[in-house]
């Protein structure tokens, strides 16, 4: 059975820690043949700053201002056929403007698969980045 991250937390609603507080996620670390090839896929198609380790972007910035939003964190069955077996995670990133985006990206090449629209969350599509890892695309409702 495949998941969806139809079950959000609502606002306000936190886990009490009694010391401590995780904040949010403060990087996304990829291993890569060719770690600037795939900073700069990510850079170039999905147009945030994504650097090679140790190293700013072309532009100096060595991280991502992102908005305020939802993160889904889920754990899935070893054998899920949510996306491909041989990768240990996807990636899935907020948009605004999915159709757009799908088109820009099929303009350079990249096909979008597994579109799908869930009454009340949104609308996802996947992609995959130079390296084949799985990135999914959720415009939230």
């Amino acid at each position: 059975m495949a998941y969806h991250p139809t079950a959000l937390i609502g606002a306000g609603k936190e886990r009490v820690m009694s010391k401590g507080k995780v904040l949010g996620i403060g990087g996304v670390f990829l291993r890569s043949a060719d770690p600037a090839r795939l900073a700069a896929w990510y850079r170039d198609n999905l147009g945030f700053n994504a650097t090679v380790s140790g190293s700013p972007t072309p532009d100096g910035e060595w991280t991502w201002q992102q908005q305020a939003g939802h993160t889904v964190f889920a754990a899935f069955n070893a054998d899920t056929d949510y996306w491909q077996t041989d990768r240990q995670m996807m990636l899935n990133l907020r948009v605004a403007g999915l159709d757009d985006l799908v088109e820009s990206l099929a303009a350079a090449g990249i096909e979008a698969t597994h579109r799908e629209q869930m009454d009340g969350v949104g609308c996802f599509a996947r992609i995959h980045d130079c390296d084949g890892n799985p990135v999914e695309l959720w415009e939230p409702a």
